[in-house]
């Protein structure tokens, strides 16, 4: 804490607490009792009014607070989830709160929502509370995950889909997905960005809360890395003079425009992520190098694809194991 010296001849402490700045006045120079004594007060104070507080006020003030740290499509989360709770729920007091109105806003929830989204909403209102509430501890019931197995394209649907794309200025996009990259992280890159057959990816597309398309900072510390493609998509790069000019809708939109006209399922971009996973697995690549590609900050949805394509290649053995005793027995 500084004291200083206004014009005025006040004197003015500031403390930031919990991301909260408190602020005392003085018309002397107060001692550092004084100062303590009056920045508790102030404290004390703002807590109380804190508290009193809905949670609908409560919450949107978490998300100002936040709004310069997190991502534009977090924040954005952040809002639908606000949205999808009831009006009862968001007037009450934070104060007031207890335990069973969060549990009670869970299981209405719970009916509509995927198991997936209600922890996502719950794990919303607990930020809140701890924020505005830090003696609160919540003990909710959640449902229970639900188990699910990422898709992943097969070879035949990606070069299909790079065959017909050929030409097109979606072309180097999706074979950058093959890569591992995000769309985000195609969209934001330019030429400054490819050195060699090296590109630097440190940056991201995004839509912020006015519905425009910014660069901001990629996902995650670890979506930050050097990934290296082949020397020919690299001059392949250099020959066009940019890597994609688009905001990511627009490659999903020409994916799925391309699927539909050649009978295709619809798959993102984002599967291509899963097909760089399976591939790489399925090449004995160390976990570490996977995730460092790929730009994965830990290794759940890396593994979750990982042990799919196990799983494919034991199918595939056992398949031909069976074939082989089969010709025994029946030959």
């Amino acid at each position: 804490m500084k004291i200083e010296k206004l014009p005025s001849g006040s004197y003015r402490v500031r403390k930031m607490y919990q991301g909260t700045n408190y602020t005392v006045v003085f018309d002397h120079k107060p001692t550092q009792k004084e100062v303590m004594q009056e920045i508790s007060a102030e404290m004390d104070r703002v807590q109380i009014n804190k508290t009193r507080m809905t949670f609908d006020t409560a919450a949107r003030e978490y998300i100002s607070i936040k709004s310069n740290v997190l991502s534009p499509s977090t924040i954005t989360g952040y809002e639908s989830m606000l949205r999808s709770l009831s009006n009862g729920f968001k007037s009450k007091r934070i104060d007031d709160m207890t335990c069973i109105d969060i549990q009670k806003e869970i299981n209405v929830i719970a009916v509509t929502k995927t198991p997936k989204t209600v922890r996502n909403i719950h794990g919303f209102i607990s930020a809140v509370i701890s924020m505005f509430r830090p003696d609160m501890k919540l003990s909710t019931t959640l449902p229970q995950k639900q188990k699910s197995e990422p898709y992943i394209p097969s070879d035949k649907d990606i070069k299909t889909i790079l065959e017909l794309s050929k030409g097109s200025m979606h072309e180097i996009a999706l074979l950058l997905g093959c890569y591992g990259l995000r769309r985000s992280e195609i969209c934001a890159l330019t030429l400054d960005d490819l050195e060699g057959n090296t590109l630097h990816i440190n940056k991201a597309m995004v839509m912020n809360k006015d519905k425009k398309w910014v660069i901001k900072t990629t996902k995650t510390t670890a979506s930050t890395r050097d990934v290296i493609i082949s020397p020919y998509l690299a001059d392949k790069i250099r020959e066009q003079g940019f890597v994609y000019r688009g905001h990511p809708n627009s490659i999903t939109r020409y994916l799925w425009r391309l699927q539909d006209k050649h009978n295709m399922n619809r798959f993102s971009l984002h599967k291509f992520r899963h097909y760089f996973a399976s591939k790489m697995s399925a090449l004995n690549i160390p976990e570490a190098d996977i995730l460092a590609m790929g730009g994965w900050e830990t290794d759940y949805v890396m593994k979750a694809v990982y042990r799919h394509s196990l799983e494919e290649n034991k199918k595939k053995s056992q398949q031909v194991a069976s074939d082989k005793l089969s010709e025994v027995i029946f030959s």
